[in-house]
């Protein structure tokens, strides 16, 4: 199966944080809280993936109050932290949504994204993954995680779906 047509079937896109919404750097103050840094053109990615009906999960390994913010602050209603077994926390999002595998996209960069990954309808790696991530993924972003490729890759899906015009149309309104 092609990519575009991969990308059609997509209900549901599953991202990692570290390595993939920030660029896998971890900043900590000295009294120990944690920073993460995030872009904000991925960000409104986001928005305009759910807008298009596209509904939207965190699942990330480690445990952090930044990713629970960043994920209020674009409307992200399935998060999952502390995650050891990415593949089944995604099969049990699937079977609680009522989606099958073939309509998840999961973007990630690492090993232990690869249990979703391999499953999924259309695995996603930005430029940063490691190589045998990249080997398995469907798509590989030329931006790097933290720096555009979340958003490369949403642009790229509902370009798929037909829905990239849609998305784009309220703010190229002529005012």
């Amino acid at each position: 199966m092609d990519i575009n047509t991969r990308a059609a079937n997509i209900k549901l896109v599953a991202f990692d944080i570290d390595g993939v919404m920030t660029d896998g750097g971890l900043h900590y103050t000295d009294d120990g809280h944690e920073l993460k840094t995030f872009n904000v053109q991925d960000g409104l990615g986001v928005v305009l993936l759910r807008r298009a009906g596209i509904k939207v999960a965190i699942i990330t390994g480690r445990t952090s109050n930044v990713v629970n913010c960043r994920a209020r602050d674009l409307g992200v209603e399935h998060v999952f932290h502390g995650v050891g077994d990415k593949g089944a926390v995604a099969g049990q999002l699937l079977e609680q949504l009522g989606l099958q595998w073939s309509e998840l996209a999961f973007m990630g960069d690492d090993l232990i994204d690869l249990p979703a990954m391999t499953r999924c309808g259309l695995a996603i790696a930005p430029a940063n993954a490691r190589p045998v991530v990249k080997e398995r993924a469907h798509m590989v972003t030329e931006a790097c995680g933290g720096k555009g490729a979340v958003r490369e890759a949403i642009e790229f899906l509902l370009a798929a779906q037909g829905k990239l015009d849609a998305a784009f149309a309220p703010y190229l309104k002529a005012s």
